[in-house]
C-alpha cells in the first residue's frame, strides 16, 4: 500500500482548545469540528466564521509561516475569497510550531463535483490565475519541488512510473514527459503562484443565476514564486477537454503565459498526478483526482 505521509504530532480538539485558550482565549470557547486531515495540516472549524490549520508534519512547518508572511498579499490581488490569516499562533502547550486561524470560506469542494459541472467555473479559475500570476520579489519563496525546471522533477516521476501495475500505460506516460522536458523553459522573472492547485483546493458555489461557480481558493502552503506553470496543471487536474479548453482560452486571451508554458503545465500534471497515485492508497478523493488527469493526460 502506498499511504499518505503519517502525521509527526498527533492534532486534536484537546490540543487545539489548548493553544487557543493560551493565545486566543477569547475563541477557546468556540465550538471545534475536524474538517480535513490532509498531506500537511489539520483543519479544524472553529464556530461559524473561522477555523485552525495546523501542521501535523515537521516539513510542513516552514509553510504555514509562509502563508502567515505572504497570503494576504494573494488576497488583496485575488478576485475571489483565499484563506489569509486572521491569527498567527506561536507554538504552545506542548505543540512545536506555528499555526493560524483563518477564515472559514464556504464552497463546495469541486472533488464533489461532476468534471462537467466544473466547467462553467474555468474562466473564473483564469481570472483568479491572471491575477496572482505577478512578478514577485527577490524576497519571495522558492518551493524546491514546485514551479521549478522541470527536469529537476524527472528522477521521481520515473521512479513512479517503473511501477507498471499502478501505471500500466507508463510508456505513454513516460513519452509524455520526455515532450515536456523539451518545452521552452519558464522565461522572464520568478511568477508568485499557489503551487498545489488541484480540485480538493477549490470550492464551488450553486449560482442562483446558473452553474456552479467558482466560490474560493484554499491551501496555499506550497506557494511561491518560480514558474507559474504549475498553477496551469489544473487544466488537467479538474477539467474535462470542454472545461480545458475554456481555461486555457480565458487564461490566454488575458494576456498571461508565455511560449512553451502549456506544453509544460502538461508536464506539471503528470508530476501531481503521479504523486497523487502514488501516495494516496488511504486517501480515495487523492487517489481518483490523480486517476482523472492521468486520463485526461492521455487524450487524444
Amino acid at each position: 500500500m502506498a499511504l499518505m505521509p503519517a502525521a509527526d504530532v498527533d492534532i486534536t480538539e484537546d490540543l487545539v482548545r489548548r493553544l487557543l485558550a493560551a493565545q486566543a482565549p477569547a475563541l477557546a470557547a468556540e465550538p471545534l469540528e475536524l474538517a480535513a486531515n490532509g498531506w500537511d495540516n489539520a483543519v479544524y472549524r472553529l464556530g461559524s466564521t473561522r477555523a485552525v490549520r495546523l501542521p501535523r508534519r515537521e516539513a510542513a512547518a516552514e509553510l504555514v509561516l509562509r502563508e502567515q508572511r505572504w497570503l494576504p498579499g494573494y488576497a488583496r490581488r485575488s478576485p475571489v475569497p483565499v484563506p489569509a490569516p486572521v491569527y498567527a499562533g506561536r507554538p504552545d502547550a506542548g505543540y512545536p510550531w506555528h499555526w493560524s486561524v483563518i477564515p472559514w470560506l464556504e464552497g463546495t469542494s469541486a472533488t464533489q463535483v461532476s468534471p462537467e459541472k466544473r466547467t462553467p467555473a474555468a474562466e473564473q479559475l483564469a481570472a483568479f490565475l491572471t491575477a496572482i500570476h505577478v512578478p514577485a520579489p527577490a524576497a519571495a519563496p522558492v518551493n524546491p519541488v514546485r514551479g521549478v525546471p522541470l527536469a529537476s522533477r524527472s528522477a521521481a516521476v520515473l521512479e513512479r512510473l517503473e511501477d507498471t501495475h499502478r501505471y500500466p500505460e507508463a510508456a505513454r506516460l513516460r513519452s509524455l514527459w520526455a515532450a515536456a522536458l523539451e518545452a521552452p523553459p519558464h522565461a522572464g522573472p520568478a511568477v508568485w503562484f499557489h503551487g498545489d492547485l488541484h480540485p480538493a483546493n477549490v470550492l464551488l458555489r450553486d449560482s442562483p443565476d446558473g452553474p456552479a461557480a467558482l466560490a474560493a481558493v484554499i491551501d496555499f502552503g506550497d506557494l511561491g514564486a518560480g514558474d507559474p506553470a504549475v498553477d496551469l496543471a489544473v487544466a488537467w487536474l479538474m477539467f474535462d477537454g470542454a472545461g480545458r479548453r475554456r481555461l486555457m482560452a480565458a487564461y490566454s486571451a488575458a494576456g498571461s503565459g508565455q511560449r512553451g508554458g502549456w506544453e509544460r503545465a502538461r508536464g506539471w500534471a503528470l508530476v501531481l498526478a503521479t504523486a497523487m497515485l502514488s501516495n494516496s492508497d488511504d486517501n480515495p478523493v487523492m487517489l481518483e483526482t490523480g486517476r482523472f488527469a492521468v486520463r485526461q493526460l492521455l487524450r487524444p
